[in-house]
Parts: structure tokens; C-alpha cells; sequence
């Protein structure tokens, strides 16, 4: 991994009572915190990373239950791995290393937490950026047949455990392929970055914890979702949104409408790629992006 971030350094912190983030920092300038999704780990941005160290002081996190970060045993409820429970984390991560303030780069799952981080502490976060995603709710709510089987993995890891626990350790490998090749083109990657995330996934308990995490977001996280709806709550921060014209948001989903219906100040558009944007269309991102991320500075 050393040899994807060369230049930056490496923590380990505590964020919650058992709970650990293993995590990177680099860069010079105002405080960026970039969050990787499904079944990722921070590697995903060596693509960008470098460029973006020039404009800001990165914090580049394993989310709970992901990387070499801590994967405790999932609650009855799935509260800790409810996005609350995720987005705590990263506050205290961010708190830890001096950052009080601070902009969101969020793909995928981290988009997710990086939503609830903004709901839940928008005095923390002063802009954001998320990747491929549309909300949680709406894309529950507007599940179709088209969505269901592009995205068949969201409804098998809900399953009871331990049966997609089981899947998933018989063969790590091959989880990968399954739901990356179908979402992106794997000839992208860089061959670094996929031996990480399948040495991520193979070690003890990062399989239970990935179930987790998505039985949370149809679960808990649908709760908090409603709650903030019922309650007018909105994200007040400006807001970019960015997705792959090749991917399933682009054929299932309108983000911008859906994010204006959760946030005051939206805008984006598509870029020229799949699901896993910071590897597949890694300057394209920063040309989109950084203009609005570097507004905050």
C-alpha cells in the first residue's frame, strides 16, 4: 500500500469504544476528508490523491468494518453499522488529527455516510462532493426490476447472516469480480489496488461487516432517512453530485432531482465512465470537482 501513497502518512484511531480507523493523511491546505465505498478501501483515490495533496490536507479513512479498519460483530439492531454510528467515527477521526471544518470527497458507500455525517453535523462540514449515488431512501423507495438486478448485491447482503457471510469467504476473489465487474470495467484498475481490496476482504470478519453495513442502510438508516424527511431537515452545505453516464444512477435515477429533495443548494452532472469513478475517470474527477471543492478554501 506504501507504494499507492508514498508521500502520506499512516493512523491509527481510536473513534468509538472498540472501534479503530486505520487511515492516511497528506497534502498541504485546508482539511479534506475522502471516503471510499463497496468493496474498496482507501486505495481507490491513488489516482487522485496526488493532485488533490496540492490543494488540500487529505484524510483518507478505511471506513468501519472496511480496510485494515476494526469490524466488531454487528448488533442486533445493525445500529453499529448504521451510518450515524459510521459518520461518528469519521468526526472523531477528523477531530482527532485538528480538523473542526472540513469539505467531503464520498464515493459510493462513504457517499452514504458522508449524507449522514452532513445531516447529522452540517457545522463540520462546509461543502461536499458525492459519487454515484442517489440518496438511500429515494432508491429504496424506487426500487424497479431494472434497478433490482443491476444492484443485486444490496438485497442478497441483507440476507440473514450467516448465509451471505458464508458466499462471501468461500471465495473473496470472486465477490469482488462479481459485484465490481458488473458496475465497472476491472481492466481499469490499477492490479496494486485489487490485490488490497482482496487482501481487505479476506481477513476475519470483513465479510460479516460488509453485510452489516448494508443491512444497516435497509434498516436503521432507513428510520433516520424518514426522520429527517418528516422533520424538514436538509443538508444546508453546497452540494456537488457527480455519476457515471455508463452506470446505473444515470439509467434508474434523477440525482439532481432526488438530492434537491434532501439538500438547499445541489448541482453536477455526468462524467464519462462506470460505478467506480476515482479509478476509472480519475481526471475528468478532478476536473469537475476540484473548482467546486476548492471554493471552500
Amino acid at each position: 500500500m506504501n507504494a499507492l501513497f508514498p508521500a502520506f502518512d499512516s493512523h491509527r484511531i481510536d473513534t468509538a469504544p472498540g472501534v479503530q480507523l486505520s487511515a492516511r493523511s497528506g497534502g498541504d491546505g485546508p482539511p479534506l476528508l475522502v471516503l471510499h465505498g463497496h468493496p474498496q478501501t482507501h486505495a481507490i483515490w491513488h489516482r487522485v490523491a496526488p493532485a488533490l495533496a496540492k490543494h488540500f490536507t487529505l484524510v483518507l479513512p478505511d471506513l468501519r468494518g472496511y480496510g485494515d479498519s476494526s469490524k466488531p460483530p454487528g448488533e442486533p439492531d445493525h445500529a453499529n453499522y448504521g451510518k450515524r454510528a459510521m459518520a461518528a467515527d469519521l468526526l472523531a477521526l477528523m477531530q482527532s488529527l485538528g480538523h473542526t471544518r472540513f469539505a467531503v470527497l464520498a464515493h459510493d458507500r462513504g457517499a452514504r455516510v458522508a449524507h449522514r455525517l452532513a445531516m447529522d453535523h452540517p457545522q463540520a462540514v462546509n461543502r461536499m462532493t458525492l459519487l454515484d449515488i442517489a440518496p438511500t431512501l429515494a432508491m429504496y423507495e424506487q426500487t424497479d426490476e431494472t434497478f433490482a438486478r443491476a444492484y443485486w448485491h444490496w438485497f442478497f447482503l441483507i440476507q440473514r447472516a450467516p448465509t451471505p457471510e458464508r458466499l462471501i469467504e468461500a471465495s473473496p476473489r470472486g465477490w469482488m469480480q462479481a459485484t465490481m465487474g458488473v458496475r465497472g470495467d476491472l481492466a481499469a484498475f490499477d492490479p496494486r489496488a485489487l490485490a488490497e481490496y482482496e487482501r481487505c476482504l479476506s481477513q476475519p470478519g470483513a465479510a460479516h461487516a460488509i453485510c452489516e453495513d448494508y443491512r444497516a442502510a435497509a434498516t436503521i438508516d432507513l428510520e433516520h432517512d424518514r426522520a429527517d424527511r418528516d422533520a424538514g431537515r436538509r443538508l444546508p452545505m453546497p452540494l456537488q453530485v457527480l455519476w457515471g453516464e455508463r452506470g446505473i444512477i444515470a439509467r434508474c435515477f434523477d440525482a439532481l432531482a432526488e438530492w434537491r429533495r434532501v439538500a438547499d443548494d445541489v448541482r453536477g452532472g455526468t462524467l464519462p465512465c462506470g460505478h467506480y469513478i476515482p479509478e476509472e475517470a480519475p481526471q475528468p474527477l478532478l476536473d469537475a470537482a476540484l473548482p467546486f471543492l476548492t471554493a471552500s478554501a
